[in-house]
């Protein structure tokens, strides 16, 4: 069955957009990209900022997986990337994964916790206008179907 969002999805030859925050690289997110990439899914690895070739990843990709770790929201990169795939979510139909890795759903959902500590950091640098649309996009990915870390055994839920 052919997805209603498959003829507004952009050419990319991603099928994943991946992203996470540095603490991860040489861990789980390596572990991810790579088994995705051994199981023939092309998936998008991120760099350091936010660039035209990333906007164009996370449009033309089908999912966005985010690993929420506890510096995640250190990142104005990662919080930006999250703002652009809610809106290709909204407005092209894509889905989005989130990851919990060594943090709760509500610690991301209500920002407490470090993702609380970085944001009120970042206001007084970016401004509350532009920290308010990445709580928002925290929010709203955290309130999607996700899985936690913490919660499974061996691999299984």
């Amino acid at each position: 069955m052919a997805s209603s969002s498959s003829s507004s999805r952009s050419h990319s030859k991603y099928a994943v957009f991946l992203s996470f925050m540095g603490e991860t690289r040489r861990s789980f997110s390596d572990h991810l990209y790579t088994s995705l990439w051994e199981a023939g899914v092309a998936t998008f690895r991120k760099g350091n900022e936010i660039s035209d070739e990333l906007k164009q990843a996370i449009e033309g990709s089908e999912i966005s997986v985010v690993v929420f770790s506890k510096n995640y929201a250190q990142s104005r990169w990662c919080l930006d990337e999250l703002v652009k795939m809610v809106e290709c979510k909204q407005k092209l139909g894509r889905k989005i994964l989130p990851i919990f890795y060594h943090v709760t759903p509500s610690e991301v959902r209500k920002q407490t916790g470090e993702f609380g500590i970085a944001l009120n950091q970042h206001i007084e640098r970016f401004g509350e206008e532009i920290v308010n649309g990445w709580k928002a996009a925290l929010t709203t990915v955290a309130d999607l179907s996700a899985w936690d870390l913490e919660i499974m055994k061996d691999g299984q839920f």
